[in-house]
Order: C-alpha cells, then sequence, then structure tokens
C-alpha cells in the first residue's frame, strides 16, 4: 500500500527521481541519522511537536535522510554532495546537538540501481563541509580507492577556507584536498546547475539551483533540515555557524521556494525531498514521483 504524506514525513528516504526538461535529477539514500527536535531546533516548542507529531518517529525523534542527488544530462552527471559514506554510530544522549543513531553505506547501490558508475561522475557539488556531505569522498579503509577519485570536489573558496570550523576531520579533508576547485555565486557548473551562496549554516554554504525546461529546482542543503521551518523559517538549528545569517537565508528561500515553476529538494526532508512550497499550513506540498 502506498505510504501517504504523512507516513513519508517520517519516514526514511528511498530513490525518488523527477525530470525538470531535459535533466534527470534523482536523490539517492546514503542512510539516516535521528534528531532530537527539541535539541537540534531550540527555537520551537514541545507544544509545536505536541501539535504536530507527524514530523516525528516512533521514538519521538525527527527522521533526517541522508544521502546525495544525482543530476543527469545525457551521458553526463553531476553528483551533489557524498552522504555520510558505510559508516554507523549509537545514539548519544549527551550529544549536545540532538544528534542520535546514524547509518549509512546505501548510496554506491543506489548509483547502481540507477544505472551510474561512480567513475563516470564528473564532479561532486558540496553543498558545504559536514561529515555527512563529503561521506564517499575520502577511503572507506586505508587501502582502499575513493569511489570518487577522479571527480572534482567542488565548494565555494569561503567554505574551504574555514573547513577547520566544519568539524570534519583532518584525515577526511585531506583525502580530497587535491580534488577541490573553487566555485563562485552564480557560475554554472553543470548543464542547468548554478552556485548559489547562501552562507549561514555554515561559513560557506552553498545551494544549487537548477533550471530546465521552464523550471527550476533550488537543492538547499542543510539551509533547511526539516519541512516544518518552512513555516516556521526563524527556528536555526542548533549546529548553525550563524543562526541570525542562517534565518534571514530561510526566509529568502522560502519566499523563492513560492515561486511559479519552483520546486526544492531537501536532502534531509525524510521521505519528502522534492516538493513546493504553497499557501497554507503546512506550506511544504511533497511530490510525488
Amino acid at each position: 500500500m502506498p505510504a501517504t504524506t504523512r507516513d513519508r514525513l517520517a519516514t526514511e528516504a528511498g530513490i525518488r527521481t523527477i525530470h525538470l526538461g531535459d535533466l534527470r535529477i534523482s536523490y539517492v539514500p546514503d542512510g539516516a541519522v535521528a534528531l532530537r527536535p527539541r535539541a537540534w531546533l531550540p527555537g520551537s516548542t514541545a507544544e509545536f511537536w505536541d501539535a504536530h507529531p507527524e514530523y516525528l518517529d516512533a521514538t519521538g525523534n525527527l527522521v533526517a535522510s541522508i544521502g546525495g542527488l544525482l543530476v543527469e544530462h545525457g551521458d553526463r552527471a553531476l553528483l551533489i554532495d557524498a552522504g555520510v559514506g558505510p559508516r554507523s554510530w549509537p545514539a548519544d544522549p549527551a550529544d549536545p546537538f540532538g544528534v542520535g543513531a546514524a547509518h549509512g553505506g546505501a548510496l554506491l547501490d543506489g548509483l547502481a540501481e540507477l544505472g551510474r558508475d561512480p567513475a563516470g561522475i564528473e564532479a561532486v557539488a558540496v553543498t558545504h563541509l559536514h561529515s555527512d556531505h563529503v561521506g564517499w569522498l575520502w577511503p572507506a579503509a586505508p587501502a582502499c580507492r575513493p569511489p570518487f577519485a577522479d571527480a572534482r570536489v567542488l565548494l565555494t573558496a569561503a567554505e574551504w577556507e574555514h573547513r577547520h570550523l566544519s568539524g570534519t576531520g583532518d584525515d577526511i579533508l585531506d583525502g580530497f584536498a587535491d580534488q577541490v576547485q573553487a566555485v563562485a555565486d552564480g557560475e554554472e557548473v553543470f548543464p542547468g546547475v548554478r552556485v548559489r551562496a547562501t552562507h549561514g549554516h555554515t561559513a560557506g554554504h552553498t545551494t544549487y539551483e537548477i533550471t530546465s525546461g521552464g523550471r527550476r529546482l533550488i537543492a538547499f542543503g542543510d539551509a533547511l533540515h526539516s519541512p516544518a521551518q518552512i513555516d516556521h523559517p526563524e527556528w536555526s538549528a542548533a549546529p548553525d555557524h550563524d543562526p541570525v545569517l542562517s534565518a534571514e537565508v530561510r526566509r529568502r528561500l522560502v519566499a523563492d521556494l513560492a515561486e511559479p515553476g519552483t520546486l526544492g529538494f531537501g536532502v534531509h526532508f525524510a521521505d519528502v525531498q522534492f516538493g513546493r512550497v504553497a499557501p497554507g499550513t503546512p506550506a511544504w506540498r511533497p511530490e510525488h514521483p
């Protein structure tokens, strides 16, 4: 029986594909992490979550899917973000950000299901350097060659300059440092894919605007972590580098997403990654590809 939208708000995502003009765009799952809602979104209230249990799983946590966005144009392919990689960790009740149990490792299988060899992906466009977005860019084991070793790694100069703030270890960052290529706001990095600087979650956070066939899709990375933030852009995430700036970025994004012909992609949005913003509450209206 197909899952309802309500079910999907608290369900780990599977592969989802949409078509935008001459582009095929697919969410490729890698895993998921549980987030305690009041710790992760400290501006939220217990009353809100009590009134909206549909956002929470049976344990009372947000389900934040982890993965990448595959953009295909004919034989060419770009991947936006690279998951958490083949690793997992248990819940830590003392984690100040409310990060619970997490698991990864499915991304390569998802690419295979979609008919894509990692060696054929020309670039990995990184929204930011947190470890759940660069997990497959470094070796899973010391003797292994990373699956995207031949790809360019695209990110803003500000993000790379401030990489020491990411919390991602030098052992990971050094593993792909020689692949890094700095990109600028407004630059086209793949047919129909342009960089948008949306600093706030990190010092150089980037979203990617994808345009084809008279429509656009905004892949907004960690500017938003939950569909609940569409209605409450003032709720910054606990790890946001600049909570005030990130809230302003969200307000602008929500306004952009409400424009005609515009879709959004939220990498951590449970199983409702693709959607649009429309008047009313809730404002996030999932697509059902």
